[in-house]
């Protein structure tokens, strides 16, 4: 078998592996899985903005936070004159984010625009600020954040099925993640994913070509915003509460990770990354105490010096299209 099927097999493998999970995990297990596939799904928005277009964003955390607020505000009925409805809580949990990504887009890719540690840095600083505003605003809690958020409904109406056992809850985030991931695939293959890796790759020569370069990073930093949204709602759906911390440096700097550990540059290995380091750390923080943090760090460094496709990358990653390898 050559590399090329190997990958596409081993990709196959894996989301089938998930779907048959219920077949052979307990119920109480699957409740967990579930919860951990949204921080799957919010690896994944930072993969397609850091491993595509090279934005090492350090204030992720800021739109998975808005669209777990935005989630919370809507369904709780705390918005007059919008009802309380599930779908209309999604739809705010990605808009919400993505307008917020667009406008931060819109003063840091202005002109020559920030880039690199300076773009880092910037957004660290932003995680920072909104972590700080949303413990100060009433409305939205303050440093208590939101209580008894509502579980997500499938449908409307009194015939509308609340989320709360765990079988259908992990189908429908198993679900919900297989479709983010080829809607970030399909874009990656696209041909503006091309122009978005050339960005990534040599930005001036894209420049040369007559690419609008503010207006592509943009595009891609918008819809990173909006994923991460997507994935704060989801979780927020099955944690039943949202707090300022969900939206500051501390969850910004664990999902660089997750992502830089499985493999920025590939989403299935971002997304595996999550679950697993999030599954591990509970026994990692048993046997070593605080120390584990320190573990984690090690490995994060290690990865990122010696494996710069991460642990997983090199073995997920998908290969290009024929038309996009001329």
């Amino acid at each position: 078998m050559t590399a090329r099927r190997l990958r596409i097999a081993l990709t196959v493998l894996v989301w089938a592996a998930f779907a048959l999970l219920p077949l052979v995990v307990a119920q109480w297990y699957l409740g967990k899985l579930a919860q951990l596939i949204t921080y799957g799904i919010f690896a994944m928005s930072l993969a397609f903005a850091w491993g595509q277009v090279g934005l090492l964003c350090f204030g992720q955390a800021i739109f998975f936070g808005a669209g777990a607020y935005a989630m919370a505000l809507v369904t709780k009925g705390t918005l007059p004159g919008i009802p309380d409805a599930s779908a209309l809580g999604l739809a705010a949990a990605v808009v919400v984010p993505a307008l917020l990504a667009n406008l931060l887009g819109q003063f840091l890719f202005r002109g020559r625009g920030v880039s690199g540690a300076y773009f880092a840095i910037v957004t660290l600083a932003a995680a920072v600020v909104a972590e700080r505003l949303a413990g100060h605003w009433r409305f939205i809690g303050g440093f208590n954040g939101l209580l008894n958020v509502p579980p997500l409904r499938l449908g409307t109406g009194p015939d509308a099925l609340e989320l709360f056992a765990p079988l259908p809850t992990y189908y429908v985030m198993l679900a919900t993640a297989g479709l983010v991931y080829l809607g970030l695939l399909w874009l990656e293959r696209a041909p503006l994913g091309s122009v978005l890796r050339a960005l990534r790759d040599h930005e001036e020569r894209t420049t040369y070509f007559g690419y609008d370069v503010a207006a592509c990073k943009r595009f891609a930093f918008t819809v990173s915003g909006g994923v991460a949204g997507l994935a704060g709602a989801l979780f927020v759906t099955q944690f039943g509460f949202v707090s300022p911390a969900l939206i500051g440096f501390s969850l910004s700097t664990e999902v660089l990770i997750w992502v830089a550990l499985g493999g920025r540059e590939v989403l299935l290995a971002a997304w595996l990354a999550a679950i697993l380091v999030r599954t591990v750390e509970g026994l990692l923080s048993d046997a070593l105490g605080y120390y584990w943090l320190l573990a984690l760090g090690m490995l994060f460094v290690v990865s990122v010096v010696f494996l710069p496709q991460g642990l997983l990358g090199w073995l997920l990653r998908l290969p290009l299209p024929a038309r996009l390898m001329r």
